[in-house]
């Protein structure tokens, strides 16, 4: 099946490749033209303008976009302004939910179907290939089929059971499949914050066994000898790998992570978000789900990135204010 890709980064290039190795026919567009070039080079037909793009493909058309939120609607109606009746474009980036119900019900006045794909597996899909979850009409959705079942884990191969089990889903009409991307990261965002808060408290593990300071702004560790453990890190994180209930593949990254770098020195510690873990507790708040723990690992993120910061120093001038405490030199 032919199909176009336009935005050729970390995720987008390695799904033409995967498309590529299927036997599909695959048209490529990016402002990068090193991006394209590597591509044609692997058997991509390559286009340097959006026209030139559209001309390429075989009507009905089929274009898949990666690309960031930000971009991606202005992109999508430029796109829309070329193509015909019965075109269907798909964006699988993190985009809103919200968004993709709104494209599709502008897209569908002119008779171009809209998809949205939410697309999880990062730069590892090549290899593992990608977890699907689809939004969008029907017929649209079962003529992206070859596609889908090439992209995910199953490649190409669908069980009795359905294509759930191949890593695929059509989870329903235009918004859908964002929808479920978009709780998908929040759940990922508390996962990582539960490993990262449980190696911490690993970490200090050994504190009885360190000199602490004596004096009133500092809480004395009231019985050291339950707290001399000198925890080997990367070591804990693989045996937990094997056997246990909170195996997974972040836990395999991040044994990896620790094995390769045991301090992380390589990392500062910021840690960014692309906007579905907020959309997830905006979600929530509306229709009034309890999320406390996606709620807390997003606001962790902020205060990584010094957003806290503020609120800190307030906190200070207060306690100074009211007892005359003087802040501690930070480490």
């Amino acid at each position: 099946m032919q199909i176009g890709m336009i935005g050729l980064g970390r995720m987008g290039a390695n799904m033409v490749q995967r498309l590529l190795l299927a036997g599909h026919e695959c048209v490529v567009h990016d402002i990068n033209p090193k991006a394209v070039t590597a591509l044609v080079e692997s058997g991509a037909t390559g286009a340097a303008t959006l026209e030139e793009f559209v001309a390429s493909l075989s009507r009905p058309r089929a274009a898949w976009l990666m690309l960031p939120a930000s971009i991606t609607g202005e992109q999508v109606r430029k796109l829309a302004a070329l193509m015909d009746e019965g075109d269907v474009i798909i964006d699988g980036g993190n985009s809103n939910y919200r968004d993709a119900v709104d494209l599709a019900a502008e897209l569908a006045a002119k008779k171009i179907d809209f998809v949205d794909v939410g697309t999880s597996g990062g730069v590892w899909g090549l290899e593992r290939g990608y977890c699907l979850m689809i939004g969008g009409p029907n017929d649209a959705v079962k003529r992206l089929d070859p596609i889908f079942a090439a992209l995910s884990p199953g490649g190409g191969a669908v069980k009795k059971a359905g294509t759930a089990s191949s890593g695929y889903l059509h989870c329903g009409p235009s918004g859908a499949g964002h929808f479920v991307k978009m709780v998908h990261n929040g759940i990922e965002y508390g996962l990582m914050a539960a490993y990262a808060e449980g190696f911490n408290v690993l970490k200090a593990a050994n504190a009885g066994a360190e000199k602490r300071a004596d004096d009133a702004e500092t809480t004395p560790l009231a019985e050291p000898r339950y707290f001399r453990f000198d925890l080997d890190l990367p070591a804990v994180a693989e045996v937990w790998r094997h056997g246990s209930v909170i195996g997974s593949w972040l836990l395999d990254l991040t044994a990896d992570a620790l094995k390769a770098d045991p301090a992380l020195e390589k990392f500062s510690g910021r840690v960014s978000d692309s906007g579905e873990g907020r959309w997830t507790l905006n979600a929530a708040i509306e229709t009034g789900v309890p999320a406390p723990v996606l709620a807390a690992a997003l606001f962790d993120r902020f205060s990584s990135r010094g957003e806290a910061e503020f609120a800190d120093k307030l906190q200070s001038a207060m306690r100074y204010a009211f007892g005359g405490h003087m802040e501690k030199p930070k480490d």
